[in-house]
């Protein structure tokens, strides 16, 4: 699912990709639906693509979001409860107990909470794509 979800640099919030071209996608913001033209010099990235730094090997972004959802039981976090530094690292800690509080910045922790409040927001809360069980696999390969 966060395959399509795409964080545009310069840009506020999220997007769903809807299609593309030579040299531009389109767009639809999560939040007020709108679609846009996005083109090839934006620095666009995949949230299925990002991963936090741990003191072992890096954790995909989805399985953060997964932890944070069933943490809090599918509620929005309210932003203003994480100001300072203290209590943005004592959530991640709480979330990802493993992360590297020394690649992983207080704005990334920021950033990860707004995602998260959006993706919610949006009713996009299923983060771990389930892998097709070997039954449905094989009647896919058959057609």
């Amino acid at each position: 699912m966060l395959k399509k979800i795409l964080s545009i640099s310069g840009k506020s919030g999220l997007y769903r990709l809807i299609s593309y071209g030579n040299n531009i996608i389109v767009v639809e913001g999560l939040t007020d639906k709108k679609r846009i033209p996005a083109y090839s010099n934006y620095k666009i990235i995949s949230l299925g693509d990002i991963a936090i730094y741990t003191t072992g090997e890096e954790v995909p972004l989805a399985n953060v979001l997964d932890a944070i959802y069933k943490k809090y039981e599918g509620k929005t976090l309210d932003a203003a409860q994480y100001k300072t530094a203290e209590q943005l690292q004592a959530f991640f800690s709480d979330i990802l107990p493993e992360y590297d509080r020394e690649r992983v910045y207080n704005t990334d922790i920021k950033k990860v909470i707004s995602w998260y409040n959006i993706l919610v927001d949006a009713g996009e809360t299923n983060f771990i794509e389930e892998e097709p069980k070997a039954d449905e696999a094989k009647a896919e390969e058959g057609k």
